[in-house]
């Protein structure tokens, strides 16, 4: 018999959106590929998502430099447009889990590498008829899963992402492990470093 948390798993893909241009980070290198103990910095999050056995794995990006570092179960989506904003992303994704039939997607950010799978596990497996969040002590943050209902509620260009639709929809918190702390400055790369050694 199957459980209620494997059919979920079963109608959900899994998305990870890299197309962004880290301009608060250093323009002289490519945010995503910059070194986090000895993995470039988008691996971490698409390990952790990798690890998940969903109906499907994507990421967005905006060019081919992370190609070579894409798990063997994902599919690049490729924006054309990644100057329209995480929301243009966001669609791109939306627009091909609905064309293959899937029933919801799970979706995180290519900075954030303190997710670890049991975050995107959780999450993807709770069920929801308008969207999933996860929470780290009780605060909202990434993945977050949104179910085939809620796609057409979601701009489709800016930096707005499913936030903007939390309060008009089911929202079921799951509590998670692990830290949804963003890279989106040197700085930031720096925390996570001393973090991590400590």
């Amino acid at each position: 018999m199957v459980n209620t948390a494997d059919q979920e798993l079963g109608s959900t893909g899994i998305v990870v959106l890299a197309a962004g241009f880290g301009s608060r980070f250093d323009s002289s290198v490519h945010k995503l590929l910059v070194d986090l103990h000895g993995r470039p910095l988008v691996s971490w999050a698409l390990d952790a998502a990798a690890g998940v056995p969903a109906a499907a794995h994507f990421v967005v990006t905006r060019d081919a430099s992370i190609a070579s570092l894409l798990p063997d179960n994902f599919v690049e989506l490729r924006n054309p447009r990644p100057q329209d904003g995480l929301a243009s992303s966001l669609a791109l994704a939306l627009d091909r889990a609905k064309a293959i039939g899937l029933g919801a997607v799970t979706v995180g950010l290519g900075d954030q590498p303190c997710i670890p799978k049991e975050a995107w596990s959780r999450v993807a497996r709770a069920r929801t008829n308008g969207v999933a969040i996860a929470t780290y002590a009780g605060v909202r943050a990434n993945p977050v899963k949104l179910t085939l209902s809620v796609f057409g509620l979601l701009e489709r260009f800016g930096d707005v992402g499913a936030r903007s639709i939390f309060d008009r929809v089911e929202a079921v918190e799951v509590p998670c492990p692990g830290d949804p702390f963003d890279v989106d400055t040197r700085q930031d790369l720096e925390h996570v470093q001393a973090v991590e050694r400590n």
